[in-house]
């Protein structure tokens, strides 16, 4: 499952012969066949017992410092395999009129999503970290290669924040491996040793490192400033991947790696974490609210989602009398929201990027009554706002409601967020009457509405959306006893 897109990646840079309509249909037949893995992973996937992972594989990779290619999934990893293996191929039935380096752009993206499951599915900080670092890479050279114009500015400051980021992650990294004994880089064997308990200074400090990795890949407030220009000039798919698979990388690392591994430190920067938490929520809604460009609008708004995110992980790290069960709901809404917000921001991108293939601008006061000329485009946009404001029947009400229901309830204070939503909903209803509604103008006129290929693409990402709205027993079934098995370890 990790290594078939990169086999895939592989032919097509190695044959060119394949030619430009096979690269495109070997990228699809490729993203569906990981879609169908996935979901006989998921059809057979029982909860594993404490401290285990399903489909557990580990090899020898570098024996000197104990590190292997140890691979496994959980309650917490498998949505969001899921999540990015239909994100990806949404993005590969978006591209199936990819004219720009056809069969370069399609072994760039399946590299990609090699590293994005790989990433998902390692069980030790070394093959986690290569996997890291792999994604900017493979990101930069998309965002580089693929992108508007100030692309190549705006790669090599995603490349730089992102990269250095990293490098604080791989000194936490080496922290854990210091004070761990035996030494070593396997993550279930940290999260059973707690190699830093007791140490309070030098806990601290490792989880600072691991918070400042993770926190710039999210990205949070004040780590942001990267997010905006990468979105903006990179291409659709570029911006969707980026937006709904690389900045989970940075939450996903919160509840896989800090939060198990350095489960005293965690309880003892729990507040400083609901605060940043909740200063992203706002800050990153009223900016967004600000903003006259579509992209970047929704670029902020990845900025305030992710801070919802961040103060539910750090509520779950009060520990206080009778509050397991809130602090479980917080972790679950957070990993409800990071396979919503993937699902949604993805169609989200891939249909502002319609805008821009047709009229060349992202600018919302240069289109007017664009709902006449595509009402396709205008119908599937509503739903993409509805569900990232968080309205019932959609996955993003259902991640919101907990994160709030648990975060308040073992932090009142965090209702102050709840602003944030009531923000994201002026923007998003401002966006919709400025561009659909009203008269026919400017660059609306002549605008050729979605084609199938692309409300395939869309309809995938928001029909997923719509069914976990409606229907979320089943993903809440996976992601719950792995959100408690969490809070235990949290607790001790």
């Amino acid at each position: 499952m990790i290594f078939l897109p990169l086999v895939a990646a592989i032919v097509l840079a190695l044959a060119p012969q394949v030619g430009d309509v096979g690269a495109r249909w070997l990228w699809l037949a490729t993203a569906a066949v990981e879609v169908v893995l996935v979901a006989i992973v998921w059809a057979r996937y029982t909860t594993p017992g404490p401290g285990r992972l399903a489909l557990d594989e580990k090899v020898n990779w570098i024996p000197g410092v104990r590190s292997s290619y140890h691979v496994g999934i959980d309650g917490l990893s498998l949505p969001l395999v899921a999540m990015t293996v239909v994100l990806f191929l949404a993005c590969a039935i978006y591209s199936m009129r990819q004219s720009d380096r056809p069969r370069l752009h399609a072994a760039l993206l399946l590299f990609l999503q090699s590293v994005s499951l790989g990433l998902f599915l390692a069980a030790d900080l070394i093959l986690f970290f290569v996997f890291f670092d792999l994604s900017i890479v493979a990101m930069y050279f998309l965002i580089a290669g693929w992108g508007h114009a100030g692309a190549l500015r705006s790669a090599l400051q995603f490349f730089l924040y992102t990269f250095l980021g990293s490098l604080a992650l791989l000194v936490g990294f080496i922290g854990l491996y210091v004070y761990s004994d035996p030494h070593t880089f396997d993550m279930l064997e940290l999260t059973a040793q707690l190699p830093l308990a007791g140490h309070g200074v030098a806990g601290g400090s490792v989880l600072a490192a691991v918070l400042l990795g993770l926190a710039v890949k999210t990205p949070v407030v004040p780590f942001h400033t990267w997010l905006p220009p990468a979105h903006s000039d990179a291409s659709a798919v570029g911006s969707a991947v980026l937006a709904g698979v690389l900045l989970k990388m940075g939450t996903y690392g919160f509840v896989r790696i800090a939060m198990p591994m350095l489960p005293g430190a965690w309880r003892a920067w729990a507040w400083v974490i609901i605060v940043i938490g909740i200063i992203s929520v706002l800050y990153g809604a009223l900016v967004a609210l600000a903003q006259r460009d579509l992209k970047r609008m929704i670029a902020y708004t990845s900025v305030n989602h992710m801070g919802y995110i961040v103060m539910a992980v750090g509520a779950a790290g009060l520990v206080a009398q009778n509050s397991q069960q809130a602090r479980g709901i917080a972790v679950t809404g957070a990993v409800t929201q990071m396979v919503s917000h993937g699902l949604i921001t993805g169609a989200l991108f891939l249909l502002a990027g319609t805008l821009h293939d047709r009229a060349g601008t992202y600018d919302m006061d240069q289109f007017g009554g664009l709902a006449h000329t595509a009402p396709r485009l205008a119908g599937l946009f509503a739903v993409g706002a509805f569900a990232s404001l968080g309205l019932p029947a959609l996955s993003g009400f259902i991640a919101e409601f907990q994160i709030f229901t648990g975060s308040i309830a073992v932090a009142p204070v965090t209702a102050v967020a709840l602003l944030g939503i009531l923000i994201t909903a002026a923007l998003f209803l401002r966006a919709l009457q400025q561009v659909f509604t009203g008269e026919l103008t400017g660059k609306s006129i002549g605008f050729a509405d979605l084609g199938s290929r692309e409300v395939c693409a869309t309809g995938i990402l928001l029909g997923f959306s719509l069914l976990i709205g409606i229907f979320p027993a089943p993903l809440l079934a996976v992601i719950d006893p792995a959100s408690s098995a969490l809070i235990t370890l949290l607790g001790r």
